[in-house]
């Protein structure tokens, strides 16, 4: 056999292999010794003093024509691209364009990489082909498609280095990417509930009023219904007489999904006549500032039901309010404690006689106290969990999602009549203690006393965001934390949106660290991923500027943060993580495109022109559209400062700096069901909005 045959036998190592010894070894090296190198070279002042000496002088454009070459191959390559990607000539635009080049590579290059997931996956399935094509040639294997030949055959026929690469990019075809196992924790293309279903709110700073609950006589509290009952009232006295009784699979159970009101009042006459049943709810916190209750489950001993709490949301309060007030009937509940607030927030009702099941698990001190895990030990049924956190704004909702839904509340009561049996056969701790079974009922008690109150703004609320006690930022940074969480708390209350989803923390407190104080900055750092900053930079960048010129008066601020970070326990980093998880779901995570924004976009330019004027005149009229809002919000804000401390923080204007934000427009909006309106300070206060922000 000839030598060359010899070669050809030879078993050649993958390019994949070869890849990935080339990034651990001699690129990465080179990187890191390149990045080292970098650091030593003189900026500033500095590089002009060093630059008037030839030994500098030649390596320095030596290395500028170089990168201007490459540049230009790269903006060149305008058939990978599908677009010109011409270099330009300035070198502050040059900058931000290469970024944009890196930013654009890194995009496809996900997008391929997921898109190979999916087709991957795809394949380990039974009878489901591979759809990809290996390219023997180099190694790499086509994601999306067949490889598509030139007039002339292959790609790289002709050896012509100007060709289109035969590595294709991945994209998101419809036709190709399957249906997902289920549904994400955010669908940007659901139509918001507010707009569709006419669904009113209150965001002014103001204290939520209990409408259907009465006031204490000194005017200073509202008083529960419960306050009249006692829990003794509540607690079984024949649990001994109680046969726990199996309930029929979900198939043969009679189930409703109520969606007009007819089938409301039917339910509400049929929960009348029975003694007991079982309540869950679906909330979505993320598209609405204080939430929105998107189902209402409710279990009998004999049927299901899944009322849609958002189309019948100004029935479902009238309907079912004194069913759930009765103390004659027990409702059913695991983990009520956030379901107790919403109930009050959207619908007005108030819960007497409860059982809670999350307690009861407690009290009983089992392993865990997850509805899961109950669901597993005490009916032998394995809980399908992946809807948990989804998008439950879905109409029409998926068959899938309606058989989780039910499986939250039909095994409730079944699981109810058996952890009362083994409260009551459980021993007391101690003579001086109460049974197991009244001290459960005496927590389900105290769960249903919390009565909601809205999220208020103070002064020093933005003291309180997760991440921020670890950040270490000093007094500029420390100050645009605190601007940007005004802006976004004015913009979140007047759209309806969450804090969240207008400016998660994790990126705030970026842009606070980074410091932009021009638009293209702060569009590059935002990378197109947060609709309300991208169409609003330049009102966010003069509140960027504004904050960094009253930097000083934050100084006492860092002073507090710093004695916090060196004298937080773990028990008080626990806590401050608590107390800032607003969502029972990752922090905004799903989908990494969001949906087009509802405000109206500026003409787009790559730049916003911004006043060179002092950002204090930038409105007086703007600065007047924000006084009646902070009247009304003055006399009852909570007081969360630093005077415990002995510090004292003078707060400082952003009101001049908001005159550019962008609010999308909307029908007036009002109160909830369980809140008492306002009307006329918050109308007026959203018609001036309308006046001085709109464009």
């Amino acid at each position: 056999m000839s030598e060359e045959a010899m070669k050809v036998d030879q078993p050649q190592p993958p390019r994949t292999e070869a890849l990935q010894t080339l990034t651990e070894g001699p690129l990465s090296s080179s990187i890191s010794k390149l990045s080292g190198s970098s650091r030593g070279i003189p900026s500033n002042l500095d590089f002009y003093f060093y630059r008037n000496f030839d030994e500098f002088k030649a390596p320095i454009e030596q290395i500028t024509e170089q990168s201007q070459s490459m540049l230009g191959s790269v903006g060149s390559s305008a058939p990978i691209w599908g677009k010109k990607m011409a270099v330009p000539q300035d070198l502050d635009h040059e900058y931000d364009w290469l970024v944009n080049v890196n930013d654009e590579v890194l995009e496809r290059f996900d997008s391929s990489v997921e898109e190979f997931k999916r087709i991957r996956n795809e394949a380990e399935e039974p009878k489901r082909p591979m759809i990809a094509d290996f390219d023997s040639e180099n190694g790499f294997q086509l994601v999306c498609g067949k490889k598509k030949k030139g007039p002339s055959g292959s790609a790289s026929a002709n050896g012509d280095s100007t060709q289109v690469s035969s590595v294709k990019v991945a994209t998101k075809d419809k036709k190709t990417v399957g249906t997902k196992p289920k549904v994400p924790f955010h669908i940007p293309t659901i139509r918001r509930p507010q707009e569709e279903f006419n669904i009113y709110f209150n965001n002014s700073n103001q204290p939520f009023e209990h409408a259907w609950l009465q006031r204490s006589e000194d005017d200073q509290r509202f008083l529960h219904p419960l306050e009249k009952l006692s829990v003794l009232d509540f607690v079984d006295t024949d649990v001994g007489d109680v046969e726990p009784v199996k309930p029929p699979s979900l198939e043969s159970t009679p189930f409703k999904l109520v969606e007009e009101v007819k089938d409301l009042k039917e339910l509400a006459a049929k929960l009348r006549g029975v003694n007991e049943f079982a309540v869950d709810l679906e909330h979505n916190q993320y598209r609405s500032f204080q939430g929105l209750t998107c189902l209402m489950q409710i279990s009998t001993r004999t049927e299901d039901f899944i009322v849609d709490t958002l189309k019948l949301r100004i029935h479902v309060g009238p309907y079912l309010r004194e069913v759930f007030k009765d103390p004659a009937k027990r409702k059913v509940m695991h983990g009520a404690d956030r379901d107790i607030m919403w109930l009050q927030r959207d619908f007005g009702i108030y819960i007497c006689n409860l059982f809670d099941t999350g307690q009861a698990s407690r009290v009983l001190k089992m392993e865990r106290n997850s509805l899961e895990y109950l669901l597993h030990q005490l009916c032998g049924v394995t809980a399908n969990k992946e809807y948990q956190n989804a998008d439950w704004r879905l109409r029409p909702l998926p068959e899938e999602m309606v058989r989780y839904a039910r499986e939250d509340t039909h095994y409730l009561l079944h699981m109810y009549d058996l952890m009362r049996t083994m409260l009551c056969l459980m021993p007391k701790e101690s003579e001086n203690l109460d049974t197991p079974l009244v001290e459960v009922y005496k927590r389900s008690y105290d769960i249903c006393m919390h009565l909601y109150e809205k999220e208020l703004w103070t002064e020093n609320s933005y003291l309180h965001i997760y991440g921020l006690q670890g950040a270490g930022f000093n007094a500029q940074q420390l100050a645009i934390v605190s601007g940007l969480c005004e802006w976004r708390d004015v913009v979140a209350r007047f759209e309806d949106e969450s804090t969240g989803y207008i400016l998660p923390n994790k990126t705030l407190l970026e842009i606070a660290k980074q410091m932009p104080v021009t638009t293209s900055k702060l569009k590059r750092l935002v990378k197109s991923k947060h609709p309300y900053i991208e169409h609003n930079l330049a009102s966010v960048v003069s509140i960027i500027g504004l904050s960094m010129q009253n930097a000083a008066f934050l100084e006492p601020a860092v002073e507090h943060l710093k004695l916090g970070r060196a004298g937080m326990n773990k028990e008080d980093k626990l806590e401050q993580i608590r107390s800032s998880m607003n969502f029972p779901f990752p922090s905004f995570t799903g989908s990494s495109e969001q949906s087009k924004p509802i405000i109206k976009a500026p003409a787009t330019s790559s730049e916003i022109p911004h006043s060179e004027g002092p950002l204090s005149d930038l409105s007086s009229s703007f600065q007047n559209c924000f006084q009646s809002r902070k009247r009304n919000r003055k006399p009852r804000e909570v007081k969360k400062s630093l005077e415990s401390c002995g510090l004292q923080v003078k707060p400082f204007d952003y009101e001049a700096a908001k005159r550019g934000v962008i609010f999308g427009a909307k029908s007036v909006k009002d109160a909830g069901a369980g809140e008492r309106c306002k009307e006329p300070e918050f109308r007026r206060e959203e018609k001036i909005f309308r006046r001085y922000s709109l464009k």
